[in-house]
């Protein structure tokens, strides 16, 4: 059942079509079976769709016998730091920066760390199994042996507290900060948070009624933040998406400062500091190739992996490295977070520009010096057929010869969406376009048909 299938971040789907409650309900008892544990927690976001999905995964795992914590709207985050403190597994439903029309749900091991593949897959097989066997009535615990559902509100404080700790008492007093939290999870959250770090604070966005996630707003769409920003003289804009794990910036001059820069800004912060363990910063395959030679410039080392904060976080474990990130906005410190947190990331910004006594716009100016990036998004019904299909990975081979030293070809199957996403890096704007068009029209053209 492809809709059943994980991708990068977690199961995602159309709710209630793709995504639907007796879906949940299956995820939940192949979950409780694969993650034998006591007790798990969840969360989620303000899509309408959330309330459903969270109870039919919580019907499941007591269903196996598992207790369930309901911790209602929390970022993802949040869910994650409260798992990792209760000793207990998670589960986030949410579609991240998605449409509210679709959802989503994550998993998270007793440590708050998004599960390894392997058991991801191993809990991806128990579930093909529970659907194979839907006629089939289940052996199930009855009476002490049903697990209970039952909701903790206050157990959002102790992300709280985690957040307000990671300044280690400096306060962000004299910031004017306005946040835009999507109409997310971060909507009852974020904005006292930094109040109570001293910030003065605007905020935008955060009035969810369970259809406006993500619409026209966030992290995706911050063009109403910077406008925002530059009118009312504010210092810092923070886009936070849907779940509010991750985040782009906004300086006093209305430009949006991404994930590559901010990145930047943080290895040097903490390799001045003697804080980057390794000397080494993590990233993915779509980070720009201005930010490698701006950490070459500065004797910074840069580890690659595939896209998904799973797989940086993977990577920083592996090396015992601090710090890691993505284009988008996820970005991990890792003595402080197990996964990509939006908050916790615009909090340290905050706090690097009162350390600093400088604006974001001069600490990030000139930075990186970003080689042209153009990425298409071309529509598939069937994106994984991209690995097998030999015309498209003979173009991409000609156009990598093409652009020599100088330029990057990436092309791959979105693990979220239906679609391939074809990136390409070049000195020359126009040659970027020119390729990236060419590559995408070769996609179309191979994989836009479903073949039967």
């Amino acid at each position: 059942m492809a809709s059943a299938r994980f991708g990068t971040d977690g199961v995602r789907g159309v709710a209630n079509e793709e995504l639907t409650a007796e879906l949940a309900l299956a995820l939940g008892r192949a979950t409780a079976r694969v993650l034998p544990a006591p007790a798990f927690v969840i969360g989620r976001d303000t899509r309408r769709s959330g309330p459903m999905l969270a109870a039919a995964l919580a019907a499941g795992l007591a269903t196996e016998g598992a207790d369930v914590i309901d911790l209602g709207v929390l970022p993802t985050p949040g869910v994650a730091t409260v798992a990792a403190r209760r000793a207990m597994p998670g589960a986030m439903v949410s579609a991240s920066h998605n449409p509210f029309g679709d959802n989503g749900i994550k998993l998270f091991s007793s440590l708050g760390t998004k599960l390894p593949v392997g058991l991801e897959s191993e809990v991806e097989r128990e579930l093909a199994s529970i659907l194979a066997d839907a006629e089939r009535p289940p052996r199930r615990p009855t009476g002490h042996g049903v697990g209970q559902i039952i909701t903790d509100p206050g157990a959002a404080d102790v992300y709280r507290r985690h957040l307000l700790g990671a300044t280690e008492g400096r306060g962000l007093d004299g910031l004017h900060i306005v946040v835009d939290c999507a109409n997310g999870a971060a909507s009852a959250f974020a904005p006292g948070i930094l109040t109570e770090l001293g910030a003065t604070v605007s905020t935008l966005c955060a009035a969810p009624d369970g259809t406006n996630i993500n619409d026209r707003c966030g992290s995706t769409d911050p063009g109403v933040l910077a406008r925002t920003v530059a009118e009312r003289g504010a210092d810092l804009g923070l886009a936070l998406d849907g779940d509010a794990d991750r985040v782009v910036a906004v300086d006093h001059r209305g430009t949006v400062v991404d994930g590559d820069v901010l990145l930047a800004l943080f290895a040097l912060d903490l390799a001045a500091r003697g804080h980057l363990a390794g000397n080494t910063v993590v990233v993915t395959v779509m980070t720009n190739l201005g930010f490698r030679l701006t950490m070459e410039a500065h004797g910074i080392g840069v580890r690659e992996t595939d896209v998904g904060d799973r797989h940086v976080l993977a990577a920083l474990d592996a090396d015992g490295l601090a710090l890691g990130g993505e284009q988008s906005g996820h970005i991990i410190f890792r003595t402080l977070s197990t996964t990509g947190d939006g908050i916790l990331t615009g909090i340290a910004l905050a706090d690097l520009m009162q350390r600093a006594g400088r604006p974001l716009a001069t600490l990030a100016g000139g930075l990186v010096e970003r080689v042209p990036q153009v990425l298409l998004n071309v529509p598939i019904p069937q994106p994984g057929r991209l690995a097998d299909c030999a015309p498209v990975w003979e173009a991409v081979a000609k156009a990598e010869v093409e652009l020599g030293h100088d330029g990057r070809v990436l092309l791959r199957a979105s693990g979220t969406e239906p679609l391939v996403r074809v990136m390409v890096e070049a000195r020359q704007e126009a040659q970027a376009d020119a390729v990236a068009a060419q590559l995408a029209g070769v996609v179309e053209c191979e994989l836009g048909q479903v073949r039967g």
